[in-house]
Parts: C-alpha cells; sequence; structure tokens
C-alpha cells in the first residue's frame, strides 16, 4: 500500500482553502487541483509499504516527542515542472514541524525505510500539472490571500488509493502530540 505521514487540516483551513483553489480555478488552462478532502501536509512520503511493515512505521510515530504547535500557512508559489508546474500554499518557518519531521526521517532510516533525500520544504499542494493562461498574476493573487493558521494536535499516517478512479486518502494511523495551547485559531 501507499503511505505518507502528514499533518491533516481542520474544517476551517480546508475550506479556505478550497476557495483559494476556486478562485484560480478560472486562470488554468491545463492541470488538476487537489480536492477539499485531500488537503494535507506531508512530512514523509513513504510509497510502497508492505502491510506487514506498518507497525514499524507506527512505533517511529509514537517515539516523535513533540508539543502540540501552530501553524501558519501564507503565500502562493510553485515548482517547475516540464508539462505544468505544481501549485502550494506556503508554510511559515516553524522549528517544531522540522524537528518532528527530521526525527521520523531519523527514525524510518533506522527502521530500514528507504526515503528521499531531499532537504523538507513544508509546503501543502494545491494544483498538479497547472498552467495558468497570461492574465494571471501569482504575485498579485498572493496579496490576496488570508492569514490562515491552526494548533497541530497530532500528525497521521495516511493511505493512498484510487478508489472508483477517484484519488482518496484515509487515515489509517494518527499520533497525539502533547497539548501545548488552546483551540484552532482557524483563519
Amino acid at each position: 500500500m501507499r503511505l505518507f505521514i502528514a499533518v491533516n487540516f481542520n474544517e476551517n483551513i480546508k475550506n479556505t482553502l478550497t476557495d483559494i483553489i476556486r478562485k484560480l480555478g478560472p486562470y488554468a488552462r491545463q492541470g488538476s487541483f487537489t480536492l477539499t478532502e485531500n488537503l494535507h501536509l506531508t512530512l514523509v512520503f513513504l510509497g510502497e509499504v508492505e502491510p506487514e511493515r506498518v507497525d514499524k512505521i507506527t512505533m517511529a510515530m509514537e517515539e516523535v516527542a513533540a508539543k502540540s504547535f501552530q501553524l501558519e500557512l501564507s503565500g502562493l508559489g510553485h515548482f517547475r515542472r516540464d508539462g505544468g508546474d505544481i501549485y502550494w500554499i506556503g508554510v511559515e518557518n516553524n522549528e517544531t514541524l522540522q524537528e518532528i519531521q527530521s526525527r521520523l526521517i531519523r527514525l524510518l532510516i533506522r527502521a530500514g525505510f528507504k526515503l528521499e533525500e531531499r532537504k523538507f520544504k513544508p509546503h501543502l499542494t494545491i494544483g498538479r500539472r497547472i498552467i495558468f493562461d497570461n492574465s494571471f498574476n501569482e504575485k498579485e493573487f498572493s496579496k490576496t490571500l488570508p492569514e490562515m493558521s491552526m494548533e497541530v494536535n497530532y500528525i497521521s499516517l495516511m493511505k493512498s488509493e484510487r478508489i472508483n478512479g477517484r484519488l482518496t486518502y484515509t487515515e489509517i494511523f494518527s499520533r497525539q502530540l502533547d497539548v501545548s495551547r488552546g483551540e484552532d485559531t482557524g483563519n
């Protein structure tokens, strides 16, 4: 099964992101945008994993000691790709997020997983293979984005699969972080 570890978003953040995607849609000549229910922040992409190895992943997640933290999203950006770019919403620099991700990587490598060696650049993918028409101004659009933040209280092990032709992400395990603050702030 195809797995990744992620931060899932609350409904307020998902609704705000969906509104942003809706506003981007008319400018896109091609590509596909992320479905609301699939919006997340990937911490570690594991790829294809045999079911009998899932317990090694959950043990690594359980070993990560971290307090809940405030996550702030801001700015529109993209990674250039042939055939259309990957568009994303940025994540403000966050030491706790970086530490959680780094610790997960070390524990998973120790458990025998082969992982991507790219530097962690936290971002929230909102579209793939996107080509915008010439009227789209990324910098101006980015200025219109609302402030978005939320309390992160847990991390999730997610399964990625196609169900009836639709990409679906299902949480199969979650690890509660130690609560250090109050409620989600929404957007």
